[in-house]
């Protein structure tokens, strides 16, 4: 059964009457809202008496899940760490779980040069959302102020920094990036947690008045969520396909797996229980607000995050009718009292040594079987601690890995940006200071001699006194990731039947030459080449015949140029040619003449013998034009001239 699959034990008595409610969502349906699809869909808000309607929120519509649920349309939202100002402005909004123990909410920006950075926002385009406060503090620490930027309204499209129409846009770690990445646009992301700022993410919340009122129903509302995104967790493939059958089909599963995946490292579920908030982490929050002034300082938390009720007995009140009566009895209360105070001091001692030892093996237990490999560096760079996961990553022993020189265990380039990083870090620590948390991608050597692409997350680590002593880090491999995000960026930019260059590609391509043509006075060319007569050779012997067709000529073509000049297929049986070198207008021509015998030479395929024939149009930089359109549009016409002055036929079998 289902329910098997979830630590949580339910009463088997009949589920409690609570009735019908309804959770307003931050955003349209998608796999960030996992948990409480599958508390719905698997009746684990049904079993305790819940009837739950989940809303999605419009981006055209401005859907503010707080006013939904102050104005109780809804009892139940999902909001960002900015629930802080909402209840600050007097809106009684009240912390019920955090579902993401770090914001998803981040920058991304074209990348335009490996070294830019957060400071080469300033003077762009930002598309800003709602509610992403955390990200102007980052800018702000970074020294970037709001007057430094052109703040434009969020259109929710990531089409528009594809095209230009911004230059940056606030984002989802687990959503932009992989539309981004599919359109073939090099990107660079930016992260608040590089400045220290690591805010809670889509925090489940209600209204005073909900919790007031009906305390059972928060109650069961809370731990039925909890227990369905527990379930999605362990179970997100099952989960992606029951979002896309009945809640849209706006996103692929692909997608969903990619948010699944992301969404791993924001959760952090295999070191801190769903769900769970700490006061401090919330006030180092509010913190942060009070520095934008936002919020005062030292903002009170009281009644904002949500407790389990403790009913305590009524005391009982001693009458003594005597005054020695009463005098006996003070003096047998204060004897009475102060034992108690001993014991209780004796108990408590024990108990603390007792829960300190067991935390311990707790932490040691959960190190020592978690998925990826957690492992300890001391000021020195030596490490201190690796978890036995090691051996199914990179097949050493734990005890292998702590014998291992640093170069050897982490990674063989010592002048890899990562490995420079790390190093840095360690160096900031033994100046006494806290550097930022590091982000990590290593090529890391197995003992098979095979290499991995590896992730790592490293944390400072401080003493009871503050003083640091070493990083805490977690590694986990991401080749198949980075295989994956290859595979999305050359389909991107590459034509699937051919896997010549696409037009984006050689758009990209041709500025790049247009570029340093410009800087080193030399020509180019460019031509256009389509066939003549090709879609009677569909229509006579079928697309398949046509497609072969295609393929052997890219492979004919290919073979008349020489590197750096360049074959793209732009759509049908149209292919552009880049030359990035020519000395005059008679190389383009050879070239060309190159093209027309190749293609010239009849195609066996298939039993069919096909001849064929093309048109192609030549375009000189910087006779016909200085830019790609003025290039391309010259091209173009050049060979449709050649087309209308052709005289021969449809291709016909031999």
């Amino acid at each position: 059964m289902l329910l098997s699959h979830s630590p949580l034990v339910w009463a088997v008595e009949p589920p409690l009457e609570l009735g019908r409610v309804s959770l307003q969502l931050k955003w349209t349906h998608s796999f960030q809202f996992a948990g409480y699809y599958a508390a719905k869909e698997l009746g684990f808000y049904r079993q305790l008496g819940l009837d739950v309607e989940i809303l999605e929120a419009y981006p055209n519509q401005n859907t503010d899940p707080v006013e939904q649920v102050i104005s109780n349309k809804a009892q139940y939202g999902v909001g960002s760490s900015s629930l802080l100002l909402s209840r600050h402005a007097g809106k009684p909004v009240v912390a019920l779980a955090v579902i993401f123990q770090h914001s998803p909410l981040v920058l991304i920006s074209r990348q335009d040069s490996a070294n830019q950075s957060i400071h080469s926002l300033a003077g762009k385009r930002l598309m800003l959302e709602p509610h992403a406060d955390e990200l102007l503090a980052y800018l702000r620490l970074s020294g970037i102020s709001p007057e430094q930027l052109t703040v434009l309204p969020h259109s929710f499209n990531t089409t528009d920094l594809v095209e230009g129409h911004t230059d940056a846009i606030s984002a989802y770690i687990s959503h932009e990036p992989y539309y981004l990445t599919q359109a073939g646009l090099p990107i660079q992301i930016y992260t608040p947690r590089a400045s220290g700022i690591d805010f809670y993410g889509d925090n489940l919340f209600t209204s005073e008045h909900e919790l007031h009122n009906y305390p059972d129903r928060v109650h069961a509302f809370r731990e039925a969520s909890l227990k369905g995104w527990q379930y999605a967790l362990q179970h997100p493939e099952e989960i992606a396909q029951l979002i896309q059958d009945k809640y849209t089909q706006e996103h692929s599963l692909d997608f969903y797996r990619y948010q699944a995946f992301q969404m791993g490292f924001l959760l952090q579920s295999e070191l801190i229980g769903l769900g769970y908030m700490h006061a401090g982490r919330w006030q180092h929050i509010a913190q942060v607000y009070a520095d934008l002034g936002l919020l005062p300082q030292n903002f009170d938390l009281d009644g904002f995050l949500y407790e389990s009720k403790i009913l305590s007995p009524d005391p009982t009140w001693i009458y003594l009718g005597t005054p020695l009566a009463l005098l006996a009895y003070g003096l047998a209360l204060y004897t009475w009292n102060i034992n108690r105070q001993l014991k209780s001091s004796l108990e408590h001692s024990i108990e603390a040594e007792r829960a300190l030892r067991l935390s311990e093996e707790r932490y040691r237990l959960v190190a020592d079987n978690a998925g990826d490999v957690i492992w300890t560096l001391n000021l020195a760079g030596h490490c201190t601690y690796v978890s036995p996961s090691i051996l199914k990553l990179r097949g050493y022993t734990a005890t292998e890995a702590l014998q291992q020189q640093l170069d050897l265990l982490l990674c063989s380039d010592p002048q890899s940006p990562s490995r420079i990083m790390l190093n840095q870090a360690l160096a900031q620590l033994n100046a006494g200071q806290g550097g930022d948390n590091l982000r990590l991608e290593l090529r890391q050597i197995c003992q098979d001699g095979n290499s991995i692409w590896t992730e790592t997350t490293c944390s400072n680590m401080f003493n009871q006194t503050g003083q640091p002593v070493g990083l805490l880090c977690i590694t986990r491999n991401i080749t198949e990731r980075r295989h994956i995000e290859a595979q999305l960026r050359h389909m991107a930019r590459h034509d699937q039947l051919t896997g010549l260059p696409n037009r984006a590609f050689f758009s990209e391509h041709l500025q790049q030459a247009l570029t340093q043509a410009h800087q080193r006075q030399h020509a180019l060319a460019v031509l256009f080449l389509d066939f003549n007569h090709f879609k009677p050779i569909n229509d006579n012997y079928g697309h398949e015949i046509g497609d072969l067709l295609l393929k052997e000529a890219a492979k004919r073509m290919q073979n008349c140029l020489i590197a750096p000049d360049t074959l793209s297929r732009i759509g049908g049986d149209e292919f552009v040619i880049l030359l990035t070198e020519v000395e005059d207008e008679q190389k383009a021509h050879q070239t060309a003449q190159k093209l027309h015998l190749t293609l010239a030479t009849p195609f066996f395929l298939q039993g069919h013998v096909l001849k064929t024939s093309c048109s192609i149009g030549i375009a000189l930089y910087p006779e016909h034009g200085c830019n790609e359109l003025d290039l391309c549009r010259y091209a173009d016409q050049a060979m449709y001239q050649k087309k209308r002055d052709r005289t021969d036929v449809p291709s016909q079998p031999m």
